[in-house]
């Protein structure tokens, strides 16, 4: 097989997976030989050719077909092995901006796409201050927050924004599960070296959903050290998870540490106002799609009150209208709106009761549900009673003499006199207000 047969496979390689990932991973390859149903390519180190065997293994194989050689599986051969491989160019990270675990960051999650309301201002203005490429005086950033609420959104558009504005960083973007699979991957195979040297070369690290890696002991351990080599070389680390550092469990300590030493940003769930912004935002892409779709007035209102607790579903459910209109030849109204979206507005319809509160707040607290309901005016009892019967008045329906029989048989000028005193403490105690939104979160979900 010719050089430029190969040359040819390349090509049809950064076609068929982005110029992105082919300068990371296919780019640095060579064919040194092929016989026998085995074509051997050179990579840069063996943890670089594992995973291109696992990942694009199949397609390679397709394309090198293709060019009229018969082969049925690849083997690959470190550059420290072979002299026709050259050694591993450090420019070649420089080349390739953004690296990802699976594939590039997702071209629709960009800044310009991200709606800004006051639940995730702050989070937008932190993860812009870091996307400028320059030094910040906080690292790690640290996003979390409930499902569907713009983490993942915003550590794409970093991503992307530090590959516009500094191509000269190596920026890698990768989720906590696809760490421990490499990480696992590496200890298999004897390749720790090659796994150390990919994550503490890079000059950003950004890792999604570091919750998953609760209870994984040893992936903690390499996780700290990476965490600690890259912030003594001065490299930004971005981090999110679905709760706040503090409130990750099983994650060791020191790491919980570590990750409350930078900036830690809520964002919060959305309110109507951003939600009808996005959608509003939503709308004008999908005009593009749907050209002949009309969404008539109050339908987005509509979408944007009853669907409060999932951006993700919010979305959905407009594009679920959308594709439905246009099959059917028809303008989108609040009644199609109903029929068509019957299943999620019923879900989100669900109604929560003060025995689902009352379990929860017990088990935030770790307390028994007894002493919950009971008697005792101890102030490790009466603040979490207190705190349940707040949520009670703001998250059913029930009236108050009924919220104060279900807690013990008490009147509903005791439920009245707790109420009052936890409207009176979330303005003035930080913890109290911290409590009520995680444990408010907890319960919609």
């Amino acid at each position: 097989m010719t050089q430029g047969h190969w040359e040819q496979v390349k090509a049809d390689m950064r076609s068929a997976i982005g110029a992105g990932n082919f300068k990371s991973w296919i780019e640095p390859l060579s064919l040194m030989t092929a016989g026998e149903g085995v074509a051997r390519l050179g990579a840069p180190s063996s943890f670089h050719g594992d995973y291109v065997s696992k990942t694009y293994g199949d397609q390679i194989v397709y394309h090198l077909n293709r060019q009229g050689l018969s082969v049925q599986r690849l083997a690959f051969e470190a550059a420290a092995n072979t002299s026709q491989v050259s050694a591993p160019q450090p420019a070649m990270a420089k080349t390739a901006p953004i690296k990802s675990g699976d594939a590039q960051p997702d071209q629709r999650f960009t800044f310009d796409s991200f709606v800004v309301g006051k639940p995730n201002e702050l989070a937008h203005a932190a993860a812009k201050r870091v996307a400028e490429g320059g030094p910040t005086t906080f690292n790690p950033l640290f996003l979390y927050g409930g499902v569907g609420l713009g983490k993942t959104h915003l550590m794409h558009a970093i991503a992307h924004e530090l590959g516009e504005k500094r191509p000269d960083l190596n920026v890698l973007y990768i989720s906590a599960d696809q760490f421990i699979y490499r990480f696992i991957s590496a200890l298999r195979d004897r390749k720790m070296m090659d796994f150390k040297q990919h994550f503490r070369s890079v000059d950003v690290l950004m890792v999604d959903d570091i919750q998953f890696l609760e209870g994984k002991d040893s992936t903690q351990e390499e996780f700290f050290h990476t965490f600690n080599a890259l912030v003594d070389q001065n490299k930004q680390l971005i981090i999110s998870a679905d709760r706040a550092p503090g409130e990750i469990r099983d994650l060791s300590e020191r790491i919980k540490s570590r990750l409350q030493c930078g900036l830690v940003v809520d964002l919060h769930p959305t309110d109507f106002e951003l939600r009808l912004g996005i959608l509003h935002a939503k709308q004008e892409t999908y005009q593009t799609i749907y050209p002949g779709v009309d969404i008539a007035p109050g339908v987005l209102e509509f979408l944007a009150h009853r669907i409060s607790s999932n951006v993700r579903v919010l979305e959905g459910a407009l594009n679920r209208l959308y594709a439905l209109a246009s099959l059917v030849g028809r303008t989108v109204t609040v009644e199609m709106a109903q029929d068509c979206l019957s299943d999620i507005l019923r879900a989100s319809d669900r109604k929560l009761t003060i025995e689902e509160i009352q379990r929860k707040v017990a088990e935030h607290y770790d307390i028994r549900l007894s002493d919950l309901l009971g008697p005792k005016r101890t102030r490790t009892l009466a603040r979490p009673r207190q705190m349940a019967m707040w949520l009670c008045k703001q998250l059913t329906t029930r009236s108050l003499p009924e919220i104060g029989r279900k807690f013990g048989k008490r009147d509903h000028t005791t439920i009245m006199h707790g109420v009052r005193k936890i409207d009176e403490l979330r303005q003035s105690d930080s913890q109290i207000a911290d409590d009520l939104e995680l444990l408010r979160r907890a319960l919609e979900d």
